[in-house]
């Protein structure tokens, strides 16, 4: 699946090329509990269809409910009239709150474009598909929109004059090896927004891939991370128990900016993983810690899925700058419970 603002602003694109009135709504500010995070974003087709979220849906329908009306008795024929960009606030009091379906004392204020420029809207898009971080502006005295290039990505911010977005591209996802472990994480990667590349050298391994949407790539590692390139938006974790496969990844993946560094194994074996990656190969130290492994967070997972599970969830939160407790990554809490067995052991006798 795309990154969910490429769909929003591909599918308002669309809209606004086929002569269709439709509205933005982008989350500007939020007060309290929110369902959805500043800078989340909203497209409404004058005929009801929706993508993108800033609710949990209620708010959705009352904008549907609230344009269509506006749409049915335009103040003008004219389909490319500018209309300046609105305010509005959800969940001021109690009642409204319920309503909406916002959790206790949240209140939500968008910012609501009319008729967004498609040409713009396309142009946007074209660097986004280019791999640019775009900061998008809007005036908003006379809802005219520009965009630039960002260095980083910035919160949704609001003053007098305009409101800014940022956009990037999606967020990209380097796997080594197309095991079993793979097929679910890469699936579970895919939906979160993902683009997944997927690294299998072996063809007799590569040949029962069965995961739609992944790219796989016959390259030896190295050069797959290589061609892969990763940015401050990417993650690349080797998953195939092979040093000569694994190691090859991580050694050229670790001088790159990429987020997630990461690889699958036992305790033992990443420990023995850093200490063959420190005395053998070109690597600072300060590129070896940012080598995550085992990696994932410990949920006590045995299968597949289960441990995919873990692993999306430590890149998850290490994309939206959540730090895991170290006792919940998965070496520290198998340690603890090591030594808590044995402590109990040892009380036993």
């Amino acid at each position: 699946m795309e990154n969910l603002d490429l769909l929003v602003l591909r599918d308002l694109c669309a809209w606004r090329r086929a002569g269709q009135h439709a509205i933005l709504v982008t989350v500007v500010r939020s007060w309290g509990s929110s369902p959805r995070p500043v800078g989340s974003i909203l497209a409404i087709a004058e005929n009801g269809r929706m993508t993108g979220s800033v609710s949990g849906g209620c708010i959705e329908d009352d904008l549907v409910v609230r344009y269509q009306e506006l749409w049915r008795t335009p103040p003008s024929g004219d389909r490319t009239r500018r209309v300046a960009p609105v305010f509005l606030t959800y969940g001021v009091t109690a009642d409204e709150a319920h309503r909406f379906g916002l959790p206790c004392g949240g209140t939500l204020e968008l910012l609501v474009e009319h008729d967004p420029d498609p040409d713009e809207l396309a142009a946007l898009l074209d660097d986004l598909a280019g791999g640019q971080l775009v900061r998008r502006s809007v005036c908003l005295a006379d809802g005219r929109a520009l965009h630039e290039h960002a260095q980083q990505p910035e919160d949704a911010s609001a003053d007098d004059a305009r409101v800014s977005n940022t956009f990037g591209p999606s967020y990209r996802m380097l796997l080594i090896g197309a095991g079993q472990l793979t097929e679910y994480l890469a699936t579970m990667a895919l939906f979160s927004g993902f683009e997944v590349t997927v690294c299998e050298p072996r063809e007799e391994v590569r040949v029962a891939w069965r995961v739609a949407g992944a790219n796989v790539v016959p390259d030896m590692p190295d050069d797959a991370v290589a061609a892969f390139a990763p940015d401050k938006r990417s993650v690349v974790i080797a998953l195939t128990h092979d040093p000569k496969l694994d190691d090859l990844a991580l050694l050229e993946a670790l001088k790159s900016p990429a987020f997630y560094v990461g690889a699958i194994g036992s305790r033992r074996n990443n420990d023995a993983r850093r200490q063959r990656l420190e005395e053998h190969f070109d690597i600072t130290a300060d590129e070896l810690a940012r080598l995550r492994g085992p990696v994932g967070v410990f949920i006590g997972s045995k299968t597949p899925p289960e441990i995919a599970v873990s692993i999306l969830a430590e890149v998850v939160a290490a994309k939206n700058g959540v730090v895991v407790p170290h006792d919940m990554l998965v070496a520290p809490a198998k340690n603890l419970r090591s030594a808590q067995a044995g402590s109990d052991a040892a009380s036993v006798h």
